[in-house]
């Protein structure tokens, strides 16, 4: 990896997690904030567009910048985790529950569809 190539990848990974707060914050200002909407939105669509670039683009240099660091920035495996542990806390457990399956199964779903999308995408 080149050094110009690093901080590409390191700009775009600040963008990303840029995009991901800007989102969080306003899918929570429009569902509320009880079930955390905004990183399963966020988890989602990312899934679903780095399916999308992994089927549509081959370079690896794009896939770096695009992939690893923009929507490597954007979702956040992490904050789910921890938005369960304190559901669990809250006794919550099947919104703790809901939130670590759901995002498990909508994010794996999000990036086949994704991927098969972007398979068929003329680039």
């Amino acid at each position: 990896m080149t050094p110009l190539l690093f901080l590409a990848v390191v700009a775009a990974g600040g963008l990303g997690a840029g995009a991901r707060y800007l989102v969080d914050v306003g899918v929570g200002a429009l569902c509320g904030t009880r079930f955390p909407w905004g990183t399963l939105v966020v988890n989602a669509t990312g899934s679903f567009a780095l399916g999308m670039l992994v089927g549509a683009v081959s370079d690896a240099a794009v896939l770096a910048v695009a992939g690893t660091g923009l929507l490597g920035g954007y979702t956040t495996f992490s904050a789910v985790a921890a938005v369960s542990a304190v559901l669990l806390t809250e006794r919550r457990a099947a919104a703790s529950v809901a939130n670590a399956l759901g995002t498990l199964a909508l994010t794996a779903g999000a990036a086949w569809a994704g991927l098969a999308l972007g398979t068929v995408l003329p680039v």
